[in-house]
């Protein structure tokens, strides 16, 4: 028993020395113009190491100071540079025969660089090939690029990387996206492969992705077919680049979905969830979220989908979003519809601050349906935002609209108060036109039983200021006075065409005034038409306008 066991002692004594010892007569260092030629060759681009070591008790080698340069059309600059690389080797080839054998790779802490063209190329499209390789992939019945067929990675780890996502050109930016990991088995140009990703997103989101890609494209990476679900949290539209700050756009989005792409055309589908969403600029964010169920395609070598199915849904509010959109300039254009029917309008009230807005204090919609039919075209930082919308049977409670009318109280009881705090709509109809400049809204048709039909146009500036010309067409039941109909009068001839006034102010306060300017040309023209009846409504309805003081 005692010889047994100074056998062991023997025996476990030179393994350590064997394990200390041999770093010591196998230079790894050998290996590094092999290493260096090996991943350049399956990778397409410059590589450039350290030194190199050997830790038997990991089985592995460790690189320092590893270097992949970027395509040089993109930049000179590097595209992964990390301080040290670890790679698991067969030990028993490198003892006896001297040979590099690499099984996996563990990346710490690298600092990656991806880049978009304006023409919307990346820099990650060429990893894996050669110029020369990548045209012969292209011709068909090729396969991988020469010696690629050989190259595998048992195991492939990222861990803690920083990944910097930008585009060149002029009107280049950037976003840095940290603690990003990646965990990919069996990798190689011949076969699928599982994977892992996580990252931590500009603004305090994440998103991740877990399912399977490959074989690895050899004439370009980013057409490698993918099969995975995506889950995405609190991402900061704005902070990540999606959206362009300067546009007024922007939101914090949640999304649960899957890809597929073949390499040449990718599908999905899956719900995001907007939170705090503005539209225009000077827009606040909106008090609900907005969630679409959708389901597209898109064709990866174009870079243009088409929304096949946008359900957009508000509280109980549904409207419907198709069309196409390409990726392919330095920012995403949409050639789209919106169709929504009978949206019950309560449900969208919070969503108005994020149109730019804001309903007067104590104002708030109550009821109503609202219809509309938009289309939606142009770049996401100037879309514009076209077509019909209409209401009925709305009410907008804490609203007065006949007592708020000011100055235009004076005119045949349009004013004075009456009909109670809220204001009913019989029907409203518009026109809107909306753009960075601000929304327009034409043939405007308001129908309001208290008061009658006011019809108009006017504008919304991005700072809600408005700047609107109606004319107010007193109903048959409304108490109309003399100095009133003789001012309608008057104002369209002969004829009760209604009694201009303006509304400007802001949103949050409308300021409601006659508009002068057209009573004096309308009264003129009443004047000549109608001499002898013009001069009484004219003398009747200024008199009502100050107050019926006479006239000096």
């Amino acid at each position: 028993m005692k010889k047994t066991l100074i056998i062991v002692a023997i025996v476990v004594a030179a393994l350590i020395i064997i394990v200390i010892a041999l770093p010591l007569f196998v230079d790894v260092n050998r290996f590094k113009p092999t290493l260096e030629t090996d991943l350049a060759n399956a990778l397409g681009r410059k590589i450039e190491i350290g030194s190199i070591g050997l830790s038997i008790l990991s089985g592995g080698i460790t690189i320092d100071n590893v270097v992949i340069s970027d395509d040089p059309s993109f930049s000179s600059s590097a595209f992964l540079q990390a301080k040290q690389l670890t790679a698991g080797v067969d030990l028993i080839p490198l003892i006896f025969a001297k040979k590099l054998q690499v099984r996996s790779f563990t990346v710490t802490e690298p600092q990656v660089a991806l880049l978009r063209s304006p023409s919307g190329a990346w820099n990650y499209s060429t990893l894996g090939a050669s110029k020369a390789s990548a045209k012969a992939a292209n011709a068909p019945g090729s396969g991988p690029p020469a010696g690629a067929s050989e190259f595998s990675v048992e195991t492939l780890k990222i861990t803690n990387a920083t990944i910097v996502v930008g585009t060149t050109g002029a009107r280049g930016k950037s976003q840095t996206y940290q603690n990003v990991n990646l965990d990919a088995s069996d990798l190689s140009y011949t076969s699928q492969f599982p994977f892992k990703f996580s990252a931590d997103t500009p603004g305090g989101g994440s998103i991740s992705l877990d399912g399977k890609a490959g074989p690895i494209d050899s004439s370009d990476t980013s057409l490698t077919p993918l099969d995975a679900k995506i889950t995405v949290h609190h991402l900061d539209l704005s902070s990540a680049g999606m959206l362009e700050p300067s546009a007024g756009l922007a939101g914090v989005l949640d999304f649960t979905g899957n890809v597929s792409s073949d390499g040449r055309q990718a599908s999905s589908d899956g719900t995001v969830q907007i939170n705090k969403i503005k539209l225009v600029a000077g827009g606040h964010p909106a008090g609900v979220p907005v969630s679409v169920e959708y389901t597209t395609k898109y064709d990866l070598k174009s870079q243009a989908g088409t929304l096949e199915k946008g359900d957009v849904r508000i509280s109980k509010a549904v409207a419907h979003l198709t069309g196409s959109y390409n990726t392919a300039g330095a920012t995403t254009a949409l050639q789209m519809k919106l169709n929504g029917q009978a949206m019950p309008v309560a449900d969208l009230e919070q969503m108005l601050p994020a149109a730019g807005v804001t309903l007067p204090p104590g104002a708030s919609l109550q009821s109503g349906s609202l219809n509309l039919n938009l289309s939606i075209n142009g770049p996401v930082d100037k879309l514009v935002i076209a077509g019909p919308v209409d209401l009925s049977n709305g009410k907008v409670g804490g609203f007065n609209l006949k007592s708020k009318l000011g100055a235009l109280s004076q005119f045949a009881g349009l004013g004075g108060g009456g009909g109670g705090s809220d204001t009913e709509i019989q029907t409203l109809s518009a026109t809107i036109h909306q753009d960075a400049g601000g929304t327009q809204l034409n043939d405007l048709n308001v129908v309001v039983p208290s008061i009658g039909a006011v019809t108009g146009n006017g504008t919304i500036s991005p700072t809600e200021q408005l700047n609107f010309k109606m004319v107010a067409k007193l109903s048959g039941g409304n108490p109309v006075g003399a100095m009133g109909a003789g001012l309608s009068m008057v104002a369209g001839g002969g004829k009760n065409n209604g009694i201009p006034f303006t509304i400007t102010g802001t949103t949050s306060n409308p300021v409601f005034l006659p508009d002068m300017k057209a009573m004096a040309g309308s009264m003129a023209k009443g004047a000549i038409s109608t001499p002898g009846n013009a001069g009484k409504a004219a003398t009747g309805a200024l008199g009502g306008l100050f107050g019926n003081k006479k006239p000096n």
